[in-house]
């Protein structure tokens, strides 16, 4: 692995992303639509948190039949995207190093990173997905 190489090479720029007063039903939707696993959820353009794939898990109900709607909207009306999300999380900025990236991954219990600009901006995510891809 070249050490040198920026995560702005190997992260997903054109982000799927959510704004922190969006819905839990936003979130599965997005989710289903693009096959994804790890969404950033913003205030403005900057990133406030992350919300999973296993987040919203924690707030499903087991077993229930995906076309009883009326029952997944009441719980997911119980929470908030604030909520649910994870917040105070790591970030990259676009020109860490993929090396920086997978220390990080590799030690914490994140499976995604944003990542941001000098202001905060979020600009791309690069998951553990990519990481493997590039390696």
């Amino acid at each position: 692995m070249k050490e040198k190489v920026n995560v702005s090479v190997i992260m997903t720029a054109n982000v799927v992303k959510l704004n922190v007063n969006d819905s839990l039903s936003k979130v599965e939707s997005l989710f289903r639509e693009h096959k994804i696993r790890h969404i950033p959820v913003v205030s403005g353009s900057n990133v406030v948190g992350v919300v999973s794939y296993t987040d919203l898990l924690k707030i499903s109900i087991p077993d229930i039949d995906e076309k009883d709607e009326f029952v997944v909207s009441t719980v997911y009306n119980m929470f908030s995207l604030e909520q649910v999300m994870t917040k105070n999380v790591k970030t990259l900025f676009f020109y860490d190093t993929i090396k920086t990236a997978a220390e990080i991954l590799s030690t914490s219990d994140f499976r995604a990173l944003p990542v941001v600009d000098e202001k905060n901006n979020l600009v791309g995510i690069l998951s553990t997905t990519d990481l493997i891809k590039y390696l």
